[in-house]
């Protein structure tokens, strides 16, 4: 595969989303890079959409798409559901207001079914963002043990703030030995501190990360991780359980991020996969119905450290909050629990239990149909991940195991894919993983393996 490869397919990307560019270069008059977060931009420019249902998009040139994106996730039941538009309807009916700001029923509500399917989620406090969540299960962990440093795998991603924003995409010759990884920042703007405080652990050596968790036992809060790398290349059920052990006899918290994975995998997320209870658990995207929602929950014990008192509210104004950092974590957000997006989580995982075996089925289909094309095309493929997941990973290797595996494969080829099956009508951000959705049947799988077909085929040719 070569660069002219990739240009030809750039070339007919660009005939056919005249109107994007067009908008795109106007929005960089307005926007730093023409977007408002940098992972949605792509070179040449993005595709600009108009509108969506169900399983597909369309874009300002009128362009059909069937949607693997979906909102990186979020949208589990694919765009506009009605099961979710009558809920918020209903909801904003019921309470006659947007918006609250006290407690109310469907906190609780929520509550009761997280905890159903997530019982290591003993109590839980509301964001308004997986990163949100991500970020209060770092501030809990420092409350709960009194240790301020925290340990993330090479590869792994936990939202865009400065104490995790290290070695997500680091370049291979700067990221130290496979054994003994070091903080790579991803970042113009963070503190040396945080690089200081951040041990970057290799995913799937468990040998590797022990004699690390060893070492650093005495200043080492948590560990936190994705069980499954970027939501597709999953923990081996070996490393897991022996981290779980390990955690467990050092003292420090285990901390699932489960914001790509939580019912996703399953219900009950990655940990239900492997019979796994972390210290605490951090979901998002799909629980929201694709409205903007974060959960943090975990054991009891260490939750309580959030819990309100006298002396709690560095907004009351009284002399008697200003002792209030010795007494309890500080966590608030005037958003948080929102009633709309609630109802709308709840909506969603109403539909999951009955809905989500036949997402599973329909990318078990789609991978092993991807599979079998590059297989008649002699291009060795790893159509990798887990329950409605997936990644399409370009490679000769017999398993991709972690972060420098997955940075072996041909991106190049993968890239040059991505944009011919845009031009073909199949949509996800080019590199980026499948997510499917309830709204995915059988006529948008075949629909997208004859894109596959045509496409594998003129590149080959």
């Amino acid at each position: 595969m070569t660069q002219n490869q990739v240009n030809k397919a750039l070339s007919e990307f660009e005939q056919k989303t005249p109107k994007s560019k067009q908008f795109f270069n106007k929005a960089k008059r307005f926007m730093p890079g023409g977007v408002t977060a940098n992972i949605k931009y792509y070179a040449p420019y993005p595709v600009v959409m108009k509108k969506a249902k169900g399983s597909y998009l369309y874009d300002v040139d009128g362009n059909e798409y069937v949607d693997y994106l979906l909102s990186y996730g979020a949208l589990i039941l694919g765009h506009g559901h009605p099961e979710v538009a009558k809920a918020i309807h209903s909801q904003l009916g019921d309470l006659g207001t947007y918006l609250l700001g006290t407690p109310h029923e469907l906190e609780v509500e929520m509550a009761q079914k997280i905890q159903r399917f997530y019982p290591s989620m003993e109590s839980i406090r509301y964001t308004n963002s997986g990163t949100e969540a991500t970020l209060l299960a770092i501030r809990t962990a420092y409350a709960f043990t009194g240790k301020h440093k925290i340990a993330k795998f090479e590869g792994h991603y936990h939202g865009g703030y400065d104490q995790l924003l290290f070695s997500i995409n680091p370049a291979v010759q700067k990221a130290g030995p496979a054994q003994q990884p070091i903080p790579v920042a991803e970042s113009k703007g963070i503190d040396s501190y945080h690089q200081d405080h951040t041990i970057i652990l290799p995913f799937n050596d468990i040998d590797a990360t022990a004699d690390i968790l060893r070492k650093n036992k005495e200043d080492l809060a948590a560990v936190i991780m994705e069980p499954i790398q970027g939501g597709f290349i999953p923990a081996e059920k070996k490393f897991i359980d022996e981290l779980r052990k390990i955690t467990k006899e050092l003292g420090v918290l285990l901390i699932f991020d489960e914001v790509k994975t939580g019912f996703r995998i399953g219900l009950g997320g990655a940990q239900e996969y492997y019979g796994i209870h972390p210290d605490l658990t951090a979901l998002g995207k799909a629980i929201g119905g694709g409205f903007p929602i974060g959960i943090l929950g975990g054991k009891a014990e260490i939750m309580k450290v959030s819990s309100p008192s006298a002396k709690a509210d560095v907004f009351d104004g009284s002399q008697s909050s200003l002792s209030s950092a010795d007494n309890v974590l500080f966590h608030s957000g005037t958003y948080n629990g929102h009633p709309t997006i609630l109802a709308a989580g709840l909506a969603t995982v109403k539909v999951l239990e009955q809905e989500l075996p036949q997402v599973v089925s329909m990318t078990t289909m789609l991978k092993e149909g991807i599979t079998e094309l590059f297989i008649n095309q002699g291009i060795g493929v790893h159509t990798i991940g887990l329950g409605t997941i997936f990644n399409v990973v370009i490679s000769d290797m017999e398993k991709i195991k972690n972060y420098r595996d997955y940075q072996q494969s041909n991106f190049m080829m993968r890239k040059a894919l991505d944009f011919y099956l845009l031009n073909e009508g199949v949509y996800t951000k080019p590199l980026n993983r499948y997510s499917l959705a309830t709204a995915h049947t059988k006529k948008e799988i075949d629909r997208t393996l004859d894109a596959y077909d045509r496409v594998l085929a003129k590149m080959k040719k």
